[in-house]
């Protein structure tokens, strides 16, 4: 009997040793699953964001060249000829910007009577 429960000992030491190996090929498979999934998550995340970010970086290419051909544009205006002809003389212009501060234009009558008009009207 000795030696037969001594088998049974062995056996069962056997089989629970093979249980907990078991058990712990099974824990690292599922730890492997759970690492492999979150690296898929992961992934497709910065796949995303890197098609977003294409999308973002064509679209401002897009408003730079806008920009670019709107700045031509306005220098091609401004250097236009018509441009630099003089079109107001300086009474005009002193009229402008007197409405532009908002004060009253200077008169334009004189104050006085000119010389000329003195002796005819006597």
């Amino acid at each position: 009997m000795n030696g037969r429960a001594l088998a049974v000992v062995a056996a069962l030491a056997i089989v629970a040793g093979t249980g907990w190996l078991a058990r712990g090929w099974f824990e690292d498979a599922q730890r492997l699953t759970e690492e492999r999934a979150a690296r898929l998550v992961a992934d497709a995340a910065m796949a995303r964001e890197a098609d977003i970010a294409g999308v973002v970086e064509d679209r401002l290419a897009e408003l730079d060249a806008n920009q670019r051909i709107i700045d031509r544009g306005v220098i091609r205006e401004i250097q236009k000829p018509i441009y630099r002809n003089v079109c107001l003389g300086d009474n005009a212009v002193r009229l402008l910007n007197n409405a532009a501060a908002g004060r009253a234009p200077e008169p334009t009558e004189p104050q006085t009577q000119m010389p000329g008009e003195a002796t005819s009207a006597e």
